[in-house]
């Protein structure tokens, strides 16, 4: 014998959205017959197309289309008995149990229908007497609005009564009134499904707005259009807090706000404007524009989005300026342009304003062959071309074009002669490796890049028509101190130039110390590591190979500069960084972490004696630019490059800091004679007299005088019919010949003999 049905406690009611894949739909609740089941499509019976299984069992059952409801459906299963009794029971008959409990379980089902029901009418709380809740007569609130009076009953007021405010001193006014303080787009019949046609109902609260001089309201949800839109000037500002989702014709513009001609928008509010396209523009009509803003005039603009269109928003100069304004940007996606900075004639100006956010960005599969900006400033042919005194703040751009080296991605096309134009902070994700492109005659632009996946690289490109330049590029990312270090401790713009011979087979270069990744011995000082030449450097064309764990360096007094930033130009060059006290003694890593940088780890060096960066300075690894920050402990450091992997050119040095600090660069010094090609050495004489044609000579020790090098001689004293000669006789030590050419002897007195010795 099967179980009878029971009746738990349970809602007769579940909702679902369908997916348009889902065919089955289960109902929780128990019913007795199929014919007991509603089906409701979009809050409409739709009792078809599907058959029910599960009449009769306690646990419920489920509905099973023959194919599945459309995605976004929404389907609401309920139970829904006919109230009726249509059966007795018979006197002195037989009083079985399974009617008596099918008669009870209808009753309990019916109950729990009811209670559903009432959930969802306007009921009194629990804890109030249900008396006083009746409605008047008919005619008593014909044309009337219902409210309460003073002791909470129901109560018929006059339409054309008035009401105040719940506070002391507010006016009585009227209904119409108060109703009319806020106008809405639902006001005229404004849905906001995102399936009616909202067009006519929008346009008419905006010239209702326009007319009477109101502040429009659109509220949640999504309104569609099929025809463009036109707020009114005279309309003192529009608030939206759902969307306008614009499926009218291509090459008109979704929303225009102001007016256009000679009119003054001034002292609007316009904020939350989001116009999204249900179909993505084929970005070829120019005409094809999101939102339009026209001739405003210190006002305030915020767009949170604007979605899929030829030109995302546009400000617009019509017969007078668009200017002093604050404008927010939000979502600018997947728009050709992003936003369109225009003048339409020659007597219309874009001017003074503040452009806050914005975040530009494109779709990876949209369009991959086609260019795309974020902001343009534009003109009409004939109209106003100097759009001066634009400031923007933090936008970001994402345009997919990293990868795309035939297509330009650039967050800034410049086509009119603007002037002081300023970015602060952009981000320039996947974008070509240009801030702006600039196509007519702009002047002082700046572009501040606090982020670029493209790495350092970055310039302003510069059209073929362009005939002016001066725009500038301030890129921060991981290299903010190479900007604003503006003093130069020490330049080597030339390595090949700054080559010299050292000796028969060593090399040094002006500035440079030559450095070793295995210096022989116990080095222990400064000296003992700053080479003034090393064999193993290959030259070149334009700079030097290092090989053989070569390496070059600055020299440094870090006794006041503790940050300083090296730039290189050399096929991925490793940076190191040689520490010491105010002796000159070697510091090692026992003292803790002495040096660090700004795009990398130092690890120290064990066998080299120095620390070192963990990868390569390149582009590619937004390394290259690389700031060095000492420890207080060190006096003096060696701060360059030294092959670590592979051999690589270098061709060229700097090294810069704080211009608060004019730290000196030490070479050429009697301890550290590194990093210079001239030396001079001078050393008192008092020479015999000299016979007519006769000569006498001197030794002037000078360290570092090779066979080979160019010298020079000279004496303090007047030497007329004298002539002084130089040569390197021996290996440290410059021989000077005072050669009497007069036809009389001659005897000079005391003097000095300055050397001065070249090498080459």
């Amino acid at each position: 014998m099967s179980e009878h049905i029971r009746i738990g406690d349970i809602a007769p009611r579940v909702h679902y959205v369908a997916d348009g894949v889902q065919t089955a739909f289960t109902f929780p609740f128990p019913i007795f017959e199929a014919e007991d089941l509603d089906v409701l499509s979009e809050n409409a019976f739709a009792n078809y197309g599907f058959t029910i299984e599960g009449a009769g069992a306690s646990g419920g059952g489920v509905i099973r289309y023959a194919e599945a409801p459309a995605p976004g459906t929404r389907i609401t299963l309920l139970r829904r008995l006919k109230i009726e009794r249509v059966t007795d029971f018979q006197s002195n008959g037989v009083l079985r149990a399974n009617t008596l409990n099918d008669e009870l379980d209808r009753q309990v089902a019916a109950l729990q229908e009811v209670r559903d029901d009432v959930q969802g009418a306007i009921r009194l709380p629990f804890s109030e007497a249900p008396a006083g809740m009746v409605l008047p007569l008919r005619a008593a609130r014909a044309e009337k609005l219902l409210g309460f009076d003073a002791t909470g009953e129901v109560m018929a007021y006059d339409r054309t009564g008035t009401i105040a405010a719940a506070f002391p001193g507010a006016i009585p006014r009227s209904v119409e009134d108060k109703l009319a303080e806020t106008l809405t787009a639902r006001d005229f019949g404004a849905t906001g499904d995102g399936v009616t046609d909202d067009g006519p109902a929008l346009q008419a609260a905006m010239n209702a707005a326009g007319a009477s001089g109101k502040h429009l309201v659109i509220g949640e949800g999504t309104f569609r259009t099929t025809m463009p839109l036109l707020l009114p000037g005279g309309a003192v500002g529009l608030t939206m807090r759902g969307s306008i989702l614009y499926a009218g014709p291509g090459g008109q513009v979704a929303l225009t706000i102001g007016d256009g001609g000679a009119v003054r928008n001034a002292a609007k509010l316009y904020q939350g404007l989001r116009v999204i396209r249900a179909t993505i523009s084929d970005w070829q009509n120019f005409g094809d524009i999101g939102i339009r803003l026209r001739n405003l005039d210190s006002s305030l603009v915020e767009i949170r989005q604007v979605e899929g269109f030829t030109i995302g928003a546009q400000t617009l100069g019509v017969e007078r300026g668009f200017e002093d304004s604050n404008v927010h940007l939000g979502r600018m996606v997947n728009n050709h342009i992003g936003l369109d900075i225009h003048t339409q004639t020659a007597a219309a100006w874009n001017t003074s304003v503040r452009y806050h956010g914005g975040h530009f960005a494109i779709a990876s599969s949209l369009y991959p062959t086609l260019n795309r900006y974020g902001i343009r400033f534009s003109a009409q042919p004939g109209a106003y071309v100097a759009h001066n005194r634009h400031v923007f703040f933090g936008p970001a751009f994402e345009l997919q074009t990293r990868d795309r080296p035939a297509v330009l991605g650039v967050p800034f096309l410049c086509e009119v002669n603007s002037r002081a134009v300023i970015a602060y902070g952009m981000r320039m994700e996947a974008c070509s490796p240009y801030p702006a492109y600039h196509v007519g005659n702009a002047q002082d632009h700046i572009y501040e890049v606090a982020w670029a996946s493209q790495g350092y690289l970055l310039e302003v490109l510069y059209a073929a028509a362009s005939a002016r330049v001066g725009a500038v590029v301030r890129g921060l990312h991981q290299a903010a101190a190479h900007r604003e270090f503006t003093r130069e401790v020490g330049a080597v713009p030339n390595l090949r130039a700054a080559a010299f011979r050292w000796n028969a087979s060593q090399t040094g270069f002006d500035q440079l110390a030559c450095l070793s990744t295995n210096v022989i011995g116990t080095p222990s000082t400064l000296a003992d590591f700053a080479f003034p030449g090393l064999e193993d450097y290959a030259l070149t064309n334009r700079g030097v190979v290092l090989s053989g764990g070569r390496g070059l360096g600055f020299v440094v007094d870090a006794t006041r500069a503790r940050e300083f930033a090296l730039a290189v130009d050399a096929d991925n060059p490793r940076l190191i960084v040689q520490c010491f006290d105010a002796g000159m003694n070697l510091l090692t890593d026992a003292g803790g972490q002495l040096v660090r940088a700004s795009g990398m780890s130092m690890a120290w060096n064990g066998a080299a004696r120095w620390w070192q960066g963990s990868a390569d300075m390149t582009d590619a690894d937004l390394t290259r630019l690389q700031v060095v920050r000492l420890h207080p402990g060190v006096a003096y450091a060696i701060i360059g490059v030294a092959r670590i992997g592979a051999d690589y050119e270098v061709r060229a040095m700097r090294l810069c800091c704080d211009p608060a600090v004019s730290p000196p660069l030490l070479y050429g010094l009697p301890d550290l004679r590194h990093g210079a090609r001239e030396l001079r050495a001078e050393l008192a004489w008092d020479p015999p007299s000299i016979a007519a044609g006769g000569t006498v000579q001197l030794n002037v020790p000078l360290p570092g005088a090779r066979p080979g090098d160019f010298v020079q001689a000279a004496f303090t004293l007047s030497t007329s019919g004298i002539v002084f000669l130089a040569q390197i006789g021996a290996q440290d030590v410059v021989t000077v010949t005072a050669w009497n050419r007069s036809g009389a002897a001659v005897d000079l007195g005391a003097g000095t003999v300055r050397v001065r010795l070249v090498k080459s």
